[in-house]
């Protein structure tokens, strides 16, 4: 294939699928508008899957490189009532069937698989637009161009690309997460690090609930959540973090002190991460040298499926390019064609596990479901 691949977006969606070209021998670039690799912190722990997640990372030929980074004892879930009672301890089975690795060592694997030169930092995309027979031109902020005939959205949520696809974007789901660390936790937090455990935690009640998960070097990563409109968090001052977290707080009054330490005794300050999702079933009409992956096609509500759907997108895209060396538009139905069946489940699955989580029967539809119960 002589055509060069031009990719927006350097999260783990687009590494992935710049990873698989690469051994496919099609060379792609990729523009990511931040300024280098370390410029932010890549979030928190993402448990891979054996369905979609994996077979991607064998895709890009980095499994033994990930198996390296496998936190081990993560996988093991528990979850307490608002009063600090235990209603679920499961440890980690030892399968390995979800193993959890930190999203930016994943990112960093990915990163040096690729030949130098692949990423360009510092290129915040602007504006997309069609020049005809297939050919689209990228614009930066600083005003630079690039022109390309095959073009792939691996931008994110708010993605630029996807206008010249459709005009749809993502809306505010309802509920909104805020994101706390606690940090050496074993030490300084010891009686929060015991009921969060060596892994998963929750407490949920309807229409809220506080989920944390053990990071790497005993850190405790928080995310409050509240099914409120999103005025109400309007009224919160973020840039006060004393104030936030006392707002946040009150909503837990009455619970457990060692489970609203989470956000009482945080070491970070509050930061808001609402939630919004694209229509569930978002298709479009093919349109010649152009398509979208990961959170840019088909951004749900949180479900632990969406990294590793946007690498399973991204190596699906790479083997459906390197099927079709000399036919870029049926490599590119054929992949979304799959992507979009895809899509529809993951978004109701999506819808479903919310439910369980903050619907009227929360904890317990929830419990059911990671214990195999009705």
């Amino acid at each position: 294939m002589t055509t060069h691949v031009t990719i927006i977006g350097a999260g783990l969606g687009g590494l992935t699928l710049a990873r698989v070209l690469h051994l496919h021998g099609i060379a792609a670039t990729v523009y990511e508008a931040e300024p280098s690799p370390t410029a932010r912190s890549q979030g928190g722990l993402l448990d891979i899957h054996d369905h979609n997640g994996l077979p991607a990372l064998r895709a890009a030929d980095l499994e033994d490189e990930f198996r390296g980074l496998v936190l081990e004892g993560r996988q093991a879930i528990r979850a307490l009532a608002p009063d600090g009672t235990v209603l679920l301890d499961q440890p980690d089975d030892g399968t390995g069937g979800r193993p959890e690795v930190q999203r930016g060592e994943l990112r960093r694997i990915l990163l040096a698989s690729l030949p130098p030169g692949t990423v360009r930092w510092g290129h915040k995309v602007s504006g997309t637009r069609p020049l005809g027979e297939g050919r689209h031109e990228v614009t930066f902020a600083d005003g630079a161009t690039t022109t390309t005939s095959l073009l792939v959205g691996a931008d994110g949520a708010w993605s630029r690309v996807r206008p010249l696809l459709t005009g749809a974007t993502p809306e505010y789901s309802g509920i909104s997460y805020v994101e706390t660390y606690l940090l050496d936790a074993d030490t300084r937090h010891p009686a929060t690090a015991k009921a969060v455990g060596g892994g998963g935690f929750f407490a949920l009640v309807p229409g809220k609930g506080i989920q944390a998960h053990r990071e790497s070097g005993d850190t405790l990563h928080t995310y409050v959540a509240l099914r409120k409109p999103q005025e109400w968090f309007a009224d919160i001052d973020f840039s006060d973090a004393a104030a936030a977290t006392t707002r946040i707080a009150r909503e837990f009054d009455g619970w457990a002190p060692e489970i609203t330490a989470l956000i009482t005794e945080a070491d970070t300050a509050p930061v808001l991460r609402p939630i919004s999702a694209l229509p569930a079933g978002l298709r479009w009409d093919r349109v010649p040298g152009v398509t979208l992956l990961g959170d840019a096609a088909h951004l749900v509500m949180p479900n632990g499926e969406g990294a590793n759907l946007a690498m399973y997108d991204a190596a699906q895209l790479g083997d459906a390019l390197a099927a079709h060396p000399h036919d870029t538009e049926t490599a590119l139905a054929e992949y979304e064609h799959a992507m979009f069946a895809r899509s529809v489940a993951e978004a109701a699955d999506a819808v479903e596990l919310h439910e369980l989580m903050y619907g009227p029967d929360a904890p317990n539809g929830l419990i059911d479901m990671i214990t195999g119960g009705e």
